[in-house]
């Protein structure tokens, strides 16, 4: 039995001159199963159920169809009257909703089926526009991307009451969003309120209270507080060693990020031997070739580097790279931050020659998937800023400096180390080339910004994490140097 039927295909001419038709429709655990190869061929546990819709082509041309739906992932096929399949798509749009471009001549009947995956069920739009409509590209797709979130937690929130699991589902999402183009500040009370909401719903025990937890623990240690991630991180990761089995992957992501963490802080000790039980459950439970072995491969990498083991990490990073390039496309972001992690190893070997390429690869990736004043981008300006300076080449590394700090202080905020780390590096640039009127004050201002991110992190620390803890960091003591070395100058 269909339910939720639309009447577009039963509707007159005259209808369909409207530039674009948007129906409302449900799909409801008694909507019939919808099957296609591809569909039949995934791994879902649950069949896929749809809601069919007829439409009848008024003119020759190009249609888009795009479904939109905020309670499950839309999954849109199209048919011909005779069963042939024209066409299908899963998140064609943006973020879950589907899109299809037919190719129509004028008076051809086909079917829509509009269906919902992974058990979902609810309700959705189907809406209807003549000619093509175009992919969104670069700012323009992340705002949308970022409007849409917002839509969701409204719609979900309005229909299911502020305190359903489903809100702290799309509160996630937009969070995880708006984690990726940089805006902290606004993602942290949203994943404060996802795990608010789950804990009250679920139980402090429940799987879906760890991947709030790590997720809220994820975004601290970008904004540079480790001390906050670091029990949300082991709290996260007790749960679901105890809810899902300690072989599960989703542990091995909880070893990972609490390894990361760790190394972050300089607690070497305890670090490697979490990245290689980590890499162990990746390899087993999903293959060497996955990309989240590339995550680990990676990171142990980084932490041999650290520890001064060259030879060690270089094919450990080699193969991070490769797994990347080959499951994600050499222009995922992903493969960015490989570029730069080979590029930095071979830099820190003295081979300049090899790592400018690779850096500079890095930086046109970022630029391309996140836009130019991500996070991710000022990260590879400085980077290469760097390499350049090492070279010799102070006005390409000033102004590769310049860039990364204004993006830094934009995205991250006055106060984080990240930025002080671009005002030392732009003061030790203008210091080389005897502008020391300018590096003096972003000198005391990288200092002042130094000393409040030890004051935060080190305050519940015991003595011996202090010590482990500055071993890593850029402490003060650079920087009064260089401020004595000013005073002295003038």
């Amino acid at each position: 039995m269909i339910l939720g039927v639309l009447v577009l295909g039963l509707a007159p001419t005259a209808f369909f001159q409207e530039p674009v038709i948007e129906e409302k429709l449900e799909v409801t655990d008694d909507s019939p199963e919808v099957h296609t190869p591809t569909l039949d061929e995934s791994d879902s546990s649950s069949p896929v159920l749809g809601v069919a819709r007829e439409f009848i082509a008024p003119e020759t041309g190009d249609w888009t169809f795009q479904l939109r739906s905020y309670f499950f992932d839309a999954y849109l096929v199209a048919f011909d009257m005779e069963g042939s399949l024209l066409g299908e798509d899963d998140d064609g749009l943006l973020g879950t909703h589907a899109k299809l471009v037919l190719s129509l001549e004028r008076g051809m009947r086909i079917r829509l089926e509009a269906c919902a995956l992974h058990g979902g069920r609810g309700s959705a739009e189907l809406q209807m526009n003549r000619g093509r409509v175009e992919d969104l590209e670069g700012p323009s797709r992340r705002e949308a991307e970022i409007a849409d979130g917002r839509r969701r937690v409204k719609t979900v929130e309005a229909f299911r009451g502020p305190e359903h699991p489903k809100v702290a589902n799309s509160l996630n999402n937009l969070a995880l969003l708006l984690q990726t183009r940089g805006a902290y500040v606004e993602a942290r009370p949203l994943y404060e309120r996802s795990l608010s909401i789950r804990e009250k719903a679920l139980g402090r025990e429940h799987p879906d209270v760890a991947s709030s937890l790590n997720n809220l623990a994820s975004l601290l240690q970008i904004q540079g507080a480790y001390v906050e991630a670091r029990p949300l991180y082991e709290r996260a990761l007790a749960i679901r060693a105890k809810a899902l089995g300690p072989e599960n992957p989703k542990v091995a992501n909880s070893l990972n990020n609490l390894a990361s963490l760790l190394q972050s802080q300089g607690f070497f000790a305890e670090v490697r031997p979490l990245y290689e039980r980590s890499l162990a459950i990746w390899e087993k439970s999903l293959g060497p070739e996955h990309p989240k072995v590339a995550t680990t491969l990676n990171n142990l990498a980084a932490l041999l580097q650290l520890q001064g083991a060259y030879v060690e990490a270089r094919p450990l990073f080699d193969r991070a790279l490769a797994i990347r390039e080959k499951a994600l496309g050499p222009g995922h972001p992903d493969v960015a931050q490989a570029l730069n992690n080979l590029a930095k190893l071979l830099g820190a070997q003295g081979s300049y020659g090899e790592a400018r390429p690779l850096y500079e690869r890095s930086l046109a990736i970022r630029e391309e998937a996140l836009g130019p004043n991500h996070p991710s981008v000022a990260l590879a300006r400085n980077n290469l800023a760097m390499l350049h300076h090492d070279h010799g080449s102070y006005s390409e590394a000033r102004s590769l400096f310049e860039e990364a700090l204004a993006i830094r202080e934009m995205a991250l905020g006055p106060e984080h180390p990240h930025v002080a780390q671009s005002l030392n590096n732009l003061a030790t640039i203008l210091k080389a080339q005897g502008s020391y009127a300018e590096a003096r004050p972003l000198y005391e201002q990288a200092l002042g910004v130094t000393l409040y991110h030890l004051a935060r992190n080190m305050g519940s620390m015991t003595e011996v994490e202090r010590f482990q803890f500055l071993a890593t960091k850029a402490g003060p003591e650079p920087l009064l140097l260089n401020l004595v070395a000013m005073h002295r100058a003038f």
